[in-house]
């Protein structure tokens, strides 16, 4: 057992799958911080290494237990050093994580995230490893300490778990069912983060549009215009220069939202919105409460009060049963939708699953073909989508870490309203993370555009005071 006080060990927490496991992982790294550890620096050993977990695709699962057996040999050098394991694979796994591999020192849930720094201190204390799986959220993960990775914007958690059966997920099972917070809780969070010069807030829910269903709260009613209203209300906030949300569905998404979307100066015309596949016989299949028709009509809808709005989606290729009639009918849609980008996965066997269980699971090989073609097509679209972009005067917000070869070409990248990424050169002008520019776009790419030097920028302070 290590000698080493609590107050000097570090941590590294690694974070799988979707935008609610980095919040998540903000949460825990606050929890960590509170409690007197220390983020370890870049490329260190950390005294803790937790890993915040996703169970929606099938390498997950191998990822996670290859990361786990990479740090066996440390743990047998050093037994003072601890691993946990929390998130969706977690709860799914529970006691499993530890037979598999037996020098994990903790494992918890999506409920109780807010457990884990007395979960490392009993099984420090104890020297044996704890699990514990709770089956009702705790507390929402934005009412814990946030220790977070961008000083100028921030997730805001509105709702946990979902109320969908969609046969290819296993989340709704192991976030529950959806359950919302209070409006003034999310403003009240929302204000505060702009206090601290956040001028970017990403508002999540499994079902985001859901919003307003069931609260948390039993003296809120049940409002189906909840959501709308929340977008609203938050473009009242002075100083809080964008809103997004993710993900909302097709099924729920209503023309009052978009209404609010195109109504509120700070929310961007930005809609990530999955479609999963074109054909509604697969739909169907999946549990998907909307079909091709009603998809399309949201995004003709939403192009017609946003013209420059951006639509992202998520589409699965392979699901069981899936023909190449079906398959067409999909690149259909594709073609007429125009996306900006896609999120494109070919479909893995989730255990537990309804889709896990039926029949006409196709072969590798034919998913595989069905895959590269979908992405030809979504290159070459999007493509044509950003160069249309071109000539075009984009506001940025300027980001650490966007473009991954930043520091090797000296160029800068940052989000347009709509979401997408745009490297400039940043000249002689003092540029910095979180600071808003102005620029002309010059040349695209399928994944990016590229900019001119900017034309006018301005800083925020902590406090949140703007200056040229």
């Amino acid at each position: 057992m290590s000698s080493r006080p609590a107050t000097a060990r570090t941590y590294q927490v690694r974070t799988y799958g979707c935008q609610m496991n980095v919040h998540d992982s903000e949460r825990l790294a606050g929890l960590l911080d509170a409690a007197g550890y220390r983020r370890a620096d870049d490329g260190a050993d950390a005294d803790v290494v937790v890993f915040n977990t996703c169970a929606v695709r099938e390498n997950a699962d191998n990822k996670l237990y290859g990361n786990l057996s990479h740090l066996a040999p440390r743990k047998s050098a050093d037994p003072g050093m601890q691993i946990a394991v929390g998130g969706c694979l977690a709860q799914k796994d529970r006691a499993a994580v530890l037979q598999r591999a037996p020098w994990v020192d903790v494992v918890f849930g999506t409920h109780n995230i807010g457990s884990l720094p007395a979960l490392l201190d009993r099984a420090r204390h104890n020297r044996e490893a704890q699990v514990e799986i709770v089956e009702a959220l705790e507390e929402f993960p934005s009412a814990l300490p946030a220790s977070r990775e961008s000083a100028y914007a921030a997730w805001v958690s509105i709702s946990v778990g979902c109320n969908n059966t969609c046969t290819f997920c296993i989340v709704p099972s192991l976030r529950g069912k959806e359950v919302d917070r209070r409006p003034g809780d999310i403003l009240a969070e929302v204000q505060s983060l702009v206090d601290q010069g956040v001028l970017e807030v990403t508002l999540l829910g499994q079902n985001v549009n859901a919003y307003g269903v069931s609260f948390a709260d039993p003296e809120t009613p049940r409002d189906k215009g909840a959501f709308a209203a929340l977008l609203r209300s938050c473009g009242r906030i002075d100083g809080l220069e964008r809103v997004r949300f993710t993900s909302p569905h097709p099924a729920e998404f209503t023309d009052d939202v978009i209404e609010a979307m195109a109504q509120t100066a700070n929310v961007c015309p930005a809609l990530h919105m999955p479609l999963q596949s074109g054909s509604d016989r697969i739909l169907k299949a999946m549990r998907r409460s909307y079909r091709a028709e009603k998809y399309l009509g949201i995004i003709d809808r939403v192009r017609a009060a946003m013209p420059h709005a951006a639509i992202t989606t998520d589409i699965i290729v392979g699901f069981p049963g899936e023909t190449e009639e079906d398959f067409a009918a999909t690149l259909d849609v594709v073609r007429e939708a125009r996306f900006a980008s896609a999120f494109t996965f070919q479909y893995s066997k989730r255990p537990g699953t309804p889709a896990a269980e039926l029949p006409d699971q196709l072969p590798k090989e034919v998913v595989q073909e069905r895959y590269t073609r979908l992405i030809a097509l979504q290159e070459e679209i999007s493509l044509a989508e950003n160069r249309a972009q071109v000539g075009n005067t984009v506001e940025l917000l300027v980001a650490v870490g966007e473009g991954r070869k930043d520091s090797v070409t000296a160029r800068m990248s940052g989000r347009a309203r709509d979401g997408r990424l745009v490297h400039f050169a940043p000249g002689d002008a003092d540029i910095r993370p979180g600071d808003i520019v102005t620029t002309t776009v010059t040349g695209a790419a399928p994944h990016h555009l590229i900019a001119d030097a900017p034309i006018t920028s301005h800083r925020r302070t902590r406090a949140g005071d703007a200056h040229a």
